[in-house]
């Protein structure tokens, strides 16, 4: 079977096995919904949604650029929704096998893995993909370390794609369910040591006020 050098892009919603269990099955599915709807429309040239694994979707691009356009673009969309948990995304670049519409490999295996290690609200990319978008004007570089990772040989070189566009708005993250927030207009806030958060309900602040050490690290 033959191998084609692509982008891989996964992006997932941070927090959300925690989103449901705090506000219910019911809201939860309407969330991946307009997930799915929003990682579709926020597709920029050559690039495709292969398939959506619960709260995430695989994404494939023929070039770098227009993977990293695409993952811009849907965490922007994502942030800019009412009421939405933060998305996390991580792409690679590489070989992969094409067997039935899917994509299997290394690099497939990779870029999940680095999708994962990203935090709330965070693009990261491996150097293979980091090179490749240098010149393009609307993204933003910076190196992460070097990260190893179980079942993968070598250590992994990480690098953050922020928008270069981006305006410094105030934006803030739920720390129980993970829904981006303006603080300015959260219904609930809570100090815990040198830090005042806020909450997308009082239901939210309830489970943080009896274990605030645990929400607080994650």
């Amino acid at each position: 079977m033959e191998k084609a050098l692509l982008t891989f892009l996964f992006a997932d919603l941070a927090g959300f096995t925690a989103l449901a269990e705090t506000h219910g099955d019911d809201v939860a599915a309407d969330v991946v919904a307009r997930f799915y709807n929003l990682a579709y429309a926020s597709r920029i040239g050559e690039v495709r949604l292969i398939k959506t694994i619960g709260d995430a979707v695989m994404i494939v691009a023929d070039q770098p650029p227009a993977a990293v356009s695409t993952a811009l673009r849907l965490v922007a969309s994502a942030r800019a929704e009412t009421g939405f948990p933060a998305v996390r995304a991580g792409l690679h670049s590489g070989s992969a096998v094409e067997r039935s519409g899917d994509y299997f490999g290394a690099t497939v295996n990779l870029a999940a893995r680095v999708t994962a290690y990203a935090r709330s609200d965070q693009i990261l990319c491996t150097e293979a993909v980091a090179e490749s978008i240098r010149s393009l004007d609307v993204a933003v570089i910076h190196s992460v370390g070097i990260v190893s990772f179980k079942n993968v040989e070598q250590p992994v070189a990480l690098f953050e794609i922020e928008d270069a566009q981006r305006h410094m708005t105030h934006h803030e993250i739920d720390p129980v369910c993970r829904m981006g927030l303006d603080p300015d207009t959260a219904p609930a806030q809570l100090p815990f040591r040198d830090r005042l958060y806020h909450f997308c309900s009082f239901a939210c602040a309830q489970k943080f006020a009896q274990a605030p050490e645990f929400y607080a690290k994650n």
